[in-house]
């Protein structure tokens, strides 16, 4: 489908998804959005559901101020994906002591590394710059100082919620890996202690939601929010980095007769900012749930832990300020989730796939979430799909 134009107060709202679909509170939250008197232009993707103060599934371009809870609380929130040399035909046929092996490697939920992952110990990691991302922790808000050895033991470290890694195959038979996580909690306290520092300055004191409370250019809270943004979303991109690493270790070793090789990784936000230039305007887009399809641009938009996966390459429509979305989106709450749904459901919509199948992760029930088929659909002039996986072993935080 190409995009239907919602009327909004300052911007239309470019919808990729059928409005009719659309749950009530998300509308609403687009509406607000487009009242900011800084918006430029606001596309909706296919995948778009309820957020806190914007919605999931947005892209927001604003001239000369920034809303931090637009992005989220986990900065930098992405995917990694890379292609192996390995065959369906070269995987056992039974994947629990793979999976187990992926779990020692990576930790998931709250937990972290005993000692922090040393990047120059990993295969061919390329460590340029490491040294000065540390150093320039010196400078994040002074909230969050004394969470540096946290934010150490943390790195390449999975998380919890929606946060997984995968083994995936391809329609050709070819082994894929892949992999979804942000920037940890350290992440998580920067966003919660600039949302709270946006909320109390003048300027957004008359806004229609508190939530969409923004710095503004040309003043320190921007700047130390800018300087916090970047840094968090580095982390992240380091975070994938290296448990991608360790993933692929994961992989030499247990298939050490293979010699497995790798294609270069994929790797995407999709809760960030990035400076921009359309119409001959500099913006700040916030892709929140939205990832970058600039044209050639590769991307991964993941299904639920029983669906497929795509790997896309972007067609650069400006409309869109070249987006697409970041996976199926979800259609009910977790708790929702929770009420409509048994072990025994997930167990059923699981089946086939090495994974958690525990009362624990019913709320990442495939019923919960979209079609992803539709969804990639839905945003034909959007992105290219490049190639279509399915997960054999999924870990879940």
């Amino acid at each position: 489908m190409s995009y239907v134009e919602v009327p909004g107060a300052k911007v239309p709202i470019r919808m990729w998804a059928d409005p009719a679909t659309v749950e009530g509170g998300a509308m609403q939250q687009l509406q607000n959005v487009a009242t900011l008197p800084w918006i430029k232009g606001l596309a909706v993707m296919p995948d778009v559901h309820y957020g806190k103060g914007a919605t999931v599934g947005s892209v927001i371009a604003m001239q000369g101020a920034v809303c931090p809870a637009a992005v989220g609380v986990d900065i930098g929130c992405g995917m990694s994906a890379v292609k192996t040399s390995l065959t369906a035909n070269d995987l056992p046929g039974d994947l629990s002591r793979l999976r187990s092996k992926i779990e020692q490697a990576i930790p998931v939920g709250r937990g972290m590394h005993r000692e922090e992952v040393d990047p120059k110990r990993l295969y061919q990691f390329p460590t340029a710059g490491w040294d000065d991302f540390w150093s320039r922790f010196d400078g994040v808000a002074d909230a969050v100082k004394f969470r540096r050895e946290r934010a150490a033991l943390q790195m390449g470290t999975l998380g919890s919620g929606n946060h997984f890694t995968e083994l995936c195959i391809d329609m050709q038979g070819s082994v894929w890996l892949m992999l979804h996580s942000g920037s940890r909690n350290i992440g998580k306290e920067l966003a919660e202690f600039h949302i709270g520092e946006a909320r109390k300055l003048p300027h957004n004191q008359g806004l229609v939601d508190r939530d969409l409370a923004v710095f503004v250019a040309d003043t320190p809270q921007m700047a130390a929010y800018r300087n916090d943004l970047f840094w968090a979303q580095e982390y992240a991109k380091h975070n994938r980095a290296i448990m991608m690493a360790l993933f692929q270790e994961v992989i030499r070793r247990e298939f050490r007769k293979a010699r497995v090789t790798f294609e270069p990784v994929i790797s995407c936000h999709h809760n960030y900012v990035a400076e921009e230039r359309y119409e001959g305007m500099d913006l700040l887009v916030t892709r929140k749930g939205a990832i970058r399809a600039g044209s050639g641009e590769f991307g991964i938009i993941p299904g639920s832990m029983g669906t497929g996966s795509y790997i896309v390459k972007g067609l650069g429509h400006a409309a869109s300020f070249n987006s697409a979305s970041h996976g199926a989106g979800r259609k009910m709450s977790r708790s929702a989730a929770k009420r409509r749904f048994s072990t025994r459901d997930l167990e059923e919509q699981t089946r086939g796939v090495e994974c958690r199948k525990d009362s624990g992760v019913v709320d990442e029930i495939p019923g919960a979430y979209k079609p992803i088929e539709k969804v990639i659909e839905q945003q034909r002039d959007l992105v290219e799909v490049v190639a279509k996986l399915k997960q054999v072993i999924c870990v879940k935080g």
